[in-house]
């Protein structure tokens, strides 16, 4: 998939937990993992949102896409 997700990066950066940023952003440990372990298809932007607002980075700090070759 040429869509990476770099959540746990940035987690690890900001030293918190996926059960509490789960609790912050108000969504299940399971659904974030999905995320957090690259296999999500979809995100929705409310979503995207407060993960960003919690963790204080950008949407380009979380998403990266990489060519396939």
């Amino acid at each position: 998939m040429p869509i990476i997700v770099n959540l746990d990066v940035v987690m690890a950066k900001k030293k918190i937990s996926l059960s509490k940023l789960a609790e912050k952003v108000e969504i299940t440990n399971a659904n974030l993992s999905i995320l957090k372990n690259n296999k999500a298809k979809a995100i929705r932007f409310s979503t995207l949102e407060a993960i960003c607002r919690e963790l204080d980075c950008q949407p380009g700090d979380l998403l990266e896409y990489v060519k396939e070759e």
